[in-house]
C-alpha cells in the first residue's frame, strides 16, 4: 500500500519557526493544508468548521511553541494539537452541518459515518502518512489497537461503499489483510498467508474486496484539493487578532497616564456607592442569589422582556466569569396557573456562539429550583437561571434566540415531576462584561485508595470556586475515575460541593494524569492563604476478568461467582435480536456496582449492543431507592448515593446473531472516605483589574 501524502518529519523544529513568529507558522501551515484540511473535512465537511480549526490550531501553535519538546517531530506536536482541538470542536453541534462542494466524494461520505477512533487511524496512516507507531503514541493506545482500527475502519467503508458486507474470510487471517497489503509481513508469515489464501475461496474473495476499497480510497484522496482561498480566510483572520492585539496595547498605554489622576476619585466613589448598592438591592431584588452578586458589584442588572402567546419572559439579570455566564430569568404564565423554566439543551439557540464563545467548555448543569420560597409564591412564576458558556472576549451581546420552553409538571405533593415542552418565540440582545478570577497553585501530593492525587489549583470566580485536582491514570489495574468532596473551606467559610459540578478539563497536558475540576459555592473574596478539603468518597474501576460461556441451547438460569458474588445468567435467547438477561439482586456487601462487560458472539467479535437495566440507589446509610422511580428531590437529599444494577439485559442486534461468551472485563466500586487536607495557597495569577 503506497502512502497517499508522505509524511514530511524533520527531526527538529523548522528553522523559520525557531522564533515566535506568527507569521511563520501560518506559512507553515500553508505548505501542510492539503493532509491537514483532509484531516479536518474527515469530521466536519464544513470549510467553515475546518477554518476554525486551522487558526485555532495557529495560536494554540503560537502559545505552547517555547514548550514544544525536540524529542518529537514538529509536524507529529502539530497534529497532536490539531487533533485535540477538532476533538473541541465537535463538541458544538453548530460546527457539524456538512456542506456539499465540488470536490464531494462518496469516500468521505463514508468516512464520516465511522467510529471516531477508526476515522483518526485511517486519516493519519493513509493521508498524514504516519507510521502504525507513530499513530499509536499520538492517539495514545497500543500499535496492535492501531492494526484493528484500520482493518474495521477498512471493512467498514467496504460496506458503505456497497462493495459488499458478506464476506466471511477466517478471522486468524483477517488480522493480516493489512500487513499483506502492505508488504509489511516477514518471509514466512507471507508464505504461510499466501498458502492458506491459495487454498480458502472466502479469504481470496475477503481480502479481494477488501484490496478494492483500498484502491478507491487511494484514488479519492488523489483527487482531492484544498477550496481555492481557503489559507486567505485563514491569514485574514489570523491579521485582524494581530491588529487587534496592537489596538488593545495602545489603548492600555493610554490609560495608564489617566489612571493616575483619578486614583483617588474611585477610591472614594467606592466606599459611598459599595454602601448604597447594598441597600437599594435588597428592597428592589427579589432573587436572593442575584442580588448577592449586585451587591457585591458583580454582574448586571437587566430589564429584558419578550413575549409569546401569554408567556412573558424577562431577563433579569447576567453574571459572567471564566468560569461561565449566568443568566437569571423571570418566566410568568399571563394566561394561566402554569409555571415555565428554560432548558439550555432544548430550544436554545445562541447567534454566533462559536464565535464570541468558548467551545472547549460545556454550560454548567442547573435542576429545576421548584422548593424555593420565591417559586411557590405564585403559581405562574417561575425564577430561574441557566448557565452557558463563558464569553471568550471581555465584553460583549449575547444574542439568545428560545423556541421553546418547558411546563413544569408536579405531583400531589408539589414534587418535580416531568416537563412538557411549550413553542413560542423569545429573542433577546444581552449585554455582558466579564468578571476577573483569581487563580492560586495548591501543590499537593495525597493518596486516595492507593492512587496517587494531586490537587493543583484554587480558582476563585465570582459564580463558582473551582478546586482543580488531577489523577493519575498509570495503574490500568486500580483507576480512580471520579472524587467526590464533601466542603472546601476557604477563610473559615464552608463552601458546599455542587452535586452536578464534577467536569473533565479538556487540555490534558501530562498523558499518566487526568485533569478535572470541582465545582463549589461562590466565595466573593480574592485573597486566601490557606486552604481545607473535605473529601466525601471516590469511585474506583477495577480490572478483573472473567470469561462465561454462553450457549442457547442450555437450560437458564445458571449461576457464576465474580468479585465475590454469585451472578445470575436468566436468559439467553436467540432472535430477532438476541437477549441476554443477567442479575444480581444482593446489594449487601457487594464489591461492585456496576459491571464492565461485552458479549462475543460466533459471527463478530465487535457486534454492537443494545443495553437496559434495572437497579437501586443505595445513601450511605444503607437506605434503598428505586433508581427509576426516584426524583431530584430526593437525589439531592441522599449522602453520598451508590448505583448498583441489579438486572441486565442486553440485545444483540441482527439477524439470530449467537452469543458465544460474557466477557467481564471489571467493575466500578465506591469507597467511602473522611479525609481532610489542610493546604498552603500560593497567588499563581492576578486577576484582570490587576488586583491580588
Amino acid at each position: 500500500m503506497v502512502l497517499i501524502i508522505p509524511a514530511k518529519n524533520n527531526p527538529i523544529l523548522p528553522v523559520t519557526i525557531r522564533v515566535k513568529d506568527i507569521e511563520s507558522i501560518v506559512n507553515w501551515f500553508e505548505q501542510h493544508q492539503r493532509s491537514f484540511y483532509a484531516l479536518g473535512w474527515s469530521f466536519f465537511r464544513n470549510q467553515s468548521s475546518i477554518e476554525e480549526l486551522f487558526y485555532r490550531a495557529i495560536l494554540q501553535v503560537e502559545k505552547e511553541l517555547p514548550r514544544f519538546k525536540r524529542s518529537t517531530t514538529f509536524e507529529m506536536w502539530v497534529l497532536s494539537i490539531l487533533i485535540q482541538i477538532r476533538r473541541e470542536l465537535s463538541l458544538n453541534k453548530s460546527l457539524q452541518a456538512s456542506e456539499e462542494s465540488d470536490y464531494h466524494q462518496e469516500i468521505f461520505h463514508e468516512l464520516h459515518q465511522l467510529k471516531e477512533k477508526e476515522r483518526e487511524v485511517l486519516v493519519l496512516t493513509y493521508i498524514n502518512g504516519l507510521s502504525k507507531d507513530e499513530t499509536a503514541q499520538l492517539l495514545q493506545v497500543p500499535a496492535v489497537q492501531v492494526k484493528g482500527f484500520l482493518f474495521s475502519g477498512l471493512q467498514s467503508l467496504r460496506n458503505g461503499m456497497g462493495y459488499g458486507e458478506h464476506y466471511h474470510g477466517c478471522k486468524e487471517y483477517q488480522k493480516l489483510y493489512v500487513d499483506y497489503l502492505e508488504r509489511n509481513l516477514e518471509r514466512p508469515a507471507k508464505i504461510n498467508f499466501e498458502m492458506h489464501i491459495y487454498h480458502c475461496q472466502d479469504c481470496q474473495e475477503d481480502l479481494a474486496a477488501l484490496q478494492e476499497v483500498m484502491v478507491n480510497f487511494t484514488e479519492a484522496i488523489e483527487k482531492f484539493s484544498v477550496p481555492d482561498g481557503f489559507m486567505g480566510n485563514v491569514k485574514e483572520r489570523v491579521a485582524q487578532r494581530e491588529s487587534f492585539i496592537q489596538q488593545k496595547k495602545n489603548r492600555h498605554k493610554r490609560n495608564g497616564f489617566i489612571a493616575a489622576s483619578v486614583f483617588v476619585l474611585v477610591i472614594f466613589a467606592g466606599i459611598f456607592t459599595g454602601v448604597f448598592s447594598k441597600l437599594y438591592y435588597t428592597r428592589t431584588v427579589e432573587n436572593q442569589v442575584l442580588r448577592a452578586f449586585l451587591q457585591e458589584d458583580v454582574g448586571k442588572r437587566l430589564k429584558l422582556e419578550a413575549e409569546s402567546d401569554g408567556v412573558k419572559i424577562k431577563i433579569k439579570g447576567a453574571i459572567a466569569d471564566d468560569v461561565q455566564t449566568l443568566i437569571f430569568y423571570e418566566i410568568e404564565d399571563t394566561n394561566e396557573n402554569n409555571q415555565f423554566m428554560i432548558n439550555f439543551d432544548d430550544g436554545v439557540f445562541i447567534e454566533d456562539e462559536g464565535e464570541i464563545m468558548m467551545a472547549n467548555t460545556y454550560p454548567r448543569y442547573l435542576p429545576p429550583d421548584i422548593e424555593s420560597d420565591l417559586n411557590n409564591k405564585e403559581k405562574n412564576i417561575y425564577h430561574g437561571k441557566m448557565s452557558l458558556r463563558p464569553l471568550k472576549e471581555d465584553t460583549g451581546t449575547i444574542k439568545l434566540k428560545l423556541n421553546k420552553v418547558m411546563k413544569l409538571k408536579r405531583d400531589s405533593s408539589d414534587s418535580y415531576v416531568n416537563m412538557e415542552p411549550e413553542e413560542g418565540e423569545w429573542n433577546f440582545e444581552i449585554p455582558v462584561t466579564k468578571q476577573p478570577s483569581t487563580e492560586y497553585a495548591l501543590k499537593e501530593k495525597i493518596e486516595l485508595e492507593g492512587v496517587p492525587v494531586r490537587l493543583d489549583k484554587l480558582i476563585i470566580a465570582p459564580t463558582a470556586t473551582i478546586l482543580q485536582y488531577g489523577i493519575n491514570n498509570e495503574q490500568p489495574e486500580k483507576r480512580l475515575e471520579m472524587i467526590n468532596f464533601n466542603d472546601l473551606e476557604v477563610n473559615n467559610k464552608l463552601l458546599k460541593a455542587d452535586l452536578y459540578g464534577n467536569s473533565y478539563v479538556h487540555n490534558q497536558p501530562d498523558i499518566n494524569w487526568s485533569i478535572f475540576q470541582a465545582n463549589f459555592e461562590p466565595l466573593f473574596e480574592k485573597e486566601t492563604n490557606e486552604v481545607k478539603v473535605q473529601f466525601g468518597s471516590v469511585y474506583l474501576s477495577i480490572e478483573d476478568h472473567k470469561t462465561v460461556k454462553l450457549d442457547a441451547s442450555k437450560e437458564y438460569p445458571q449461576t457464576f461467582e465474580y468479585a465475590g458474588s454469585t451472578i445470575s445468567i436468566e436468559k439467553v435467547e436467540i432472535g430477532q435480536p438476541t437477549t441476554v438477561i443477567f442479575s444480581n439482586h444482593e446489594i449487601k456487601n457487594r464489591a461492585y456496582e456496576s459491571l464492565h462487560y461485552y458479549i462475543e458472539t460466533e459471527q463478530d467479535e465487535n457486534n454492537s449492543m443494545e443495553g437496559d437495566y434495572e437497579g437501586v440507589i443505595v445513601d450511605k446509610n444503607g437506605k434503598e431507592y428505586d433508581m427509576n422511580k426516584i426524583t431530584p428531590k430526593i437525589y439531592e437529599e441522599m449522602e453520598q448515593p451508590r448505583h448498583f444494577f441489579t438486572v441486565q439485559s442486553v440485545k444483540l442486534p441482527g439477524n439470530k446473531v449467537i452469543p458465544k461468551s460474557l466477557d467481564i472485563t471489571g467493575y466500578n466500586t465506591t469507597k467511602y472516605l473522611d479525609d481532610i487536607v489542610e493546604i498552603e495557597t500560593e497567588l499563581i495569577v492576578k486577576d484582570k483589574a490587576g488586583t491580588r
